[in-house]
């Protein structure tokens, strides 16, 4: 979600230290999981607001020339993982839960806190704008 294990590190003992302080509000009806899962994603969401208004310095936006048939495993994974920094928080939020850690629609639904087909609209929205980001990287 946030393309920078430093900040990824970062955003987990938040939560963890978080959901500790806040674990007599936990509500055993609902999953142990899905609650902390949900902290996190919160918290990451914090964390791409507030990185918004910076500038990196260090070149790591520079885009490489997309390659055909000879790109390598590497590149192809560059491409892809500089196309989902590109998607809003929420569109890549869905594209993590359910690609990456694969989540179900219900679970995500759970860890987001909106309805289901929320979910499944705005992974729709965010796979085409991947689509579309990788076709014009690819170009």
């Amino acid at each position: 979600m946030l393309g920078n294990v430093q900040d990824a590190e970062d955003v987990t003992q938040t939560a963890f230290g978080n959901a500790f302080a806040a674990l007599d509000s936990y509500d055993p009806r609902y999953r142990f999981f899905s609650w902390i899962y949900r902290m996190t994603v919160n918290e990451s969401m914090n964390t791409l607001k507030r990185r918004k208004n910076l500038v990196s310095l260090d070149g790591s936006f520079d885009v490489p020339a997309a390659g055909g048939a000879s790109e390598s495993a590497a590149e192809a994974d560059d491409r892809v993982e500089r196309a989902l920094l590109e998607l809003k928080p929420d569109d890549r939020a869905v594209v993590v839960l359910r690609h990456f850690v694969s989540f179900s629609y219900e679970e995500i639904s759970d860890v987001l806190g909106v309805p289901v087909r929320t979910v499944k609209s705005r992974l729709f929205t965010a796979r085409e704008r991947l689509r579309q980001s990788l076709l014009v990287a690819g170009a």
